[in-house]
């Protein structure tokens, strides 16, 4: 990887919504976890993500931000091949507090599922991608 324009881990912690990209081509938005130096999402039986990762794992996951009131405009692409690993509570409750808020009372039932329903029952599983490829361009202006 060449030298960021910015600092990755900062932006990535930031709750962004990834696009994801497969085999077919298809792309999909999802939320995720930059953790590990790795991109951790959330996936299952009930989407098509999982099935096309498993036919096969390679992908790339574009992140990226424009804000025209500060003139912000960065981005990350990552790319490599996904693994499906099992799923695991304190992750999933890592990854969905970032977007959801730290109290899961006010969380929508289908998130609280995630992390109380058993995951081996309703296929619940982590993609998992370690990047081959990283880059991180900065293409902000001034405003």
């Amino acid at each position: 990887m060449t030298e960021p324009d910015f600092d990755i881990d900062a932006f990535l912690a930031r709750p962004l919504t990834a696009h994801v990209a497969t085999s077919g081509p298809t792309v999909r938005p999802t939320w995720y976890l930059w953790e590990d130096e790795a991109l951790w999402i959330l996936t299952g039986p009930w989407t098509k993500l999982l099935g096309r990762v498993k036919a096969d794992p390679a992908v790339a996951v574009a992140i990226g931000v424009c804000d025209i009131a500060t003139g912000e405009v960065r981005q990350v692409i990552a790319r490599g091949k996904a693994a499906v690993l099992p799923f695991d509570v304190p992750r999933g409750r890592r990854k969905l507090s970032r977007y959801l808020g730290a109290d899961e009372t006010r969380w929508d039932e289908r998130f609280r599922r995630y992390l109380h329903d058993d995951p081996a029952e309703r296929g619940t599983v982590w993609l998992r991608l370690r990047p081959s490829s990283l880059t991180a361009t900065d293409l902000s202006y001034q405003v």
